[in-house]
């Protein structure tokens, strides 16, 4: 029953991350989309725990969130304090940071 509910509810009020993702944004706003998905998402989750649809759908934006947070990096420099991987230097303070409007 709640996996019929979680369809209804995608089909309603969520909006598609694909679709989000493929129309001209920039990377920044897309990665936005998906983990706006992401939370909406777990929202429901939190309510139906069990439904597998839900959990799945989880999954799949988690893997896309990923994937986009790794081109991200690359692009404008690392998201979180986490991300800066360089062995050799610290990039986390270089700029511009992504949501700056000089980063875009």
């Amino acid at each position: 029953m709640a996996d019929n509910r979680y369809n209804r509810y995608m089909a309603n009020s969520t909006p598609n991350p694909s679709y989000s993702c493929n129309n001209g944004k920039s990377p920044m706003e897309k990665l936005r989309a998906i983990e706006f998905a992401i939370v909406d998402t777990a929202l429901y989750l939190d309510v139906y725990p069990n439904c597998k649809a839900a959990l799945d759908h989880y999954h799949k934006l988690l893997k896309e969130r990923e994937a986009l947070a790794e081109l991200v990096n690359k692009t404008y420099g690392p998201l979180t304090i986490c991300d800066n991987h360089d062995e050799h230097k610290w990039t986390w303070v270089k700029g511009p940071w992504p949501w700056e409007p000089d980063a875009n």
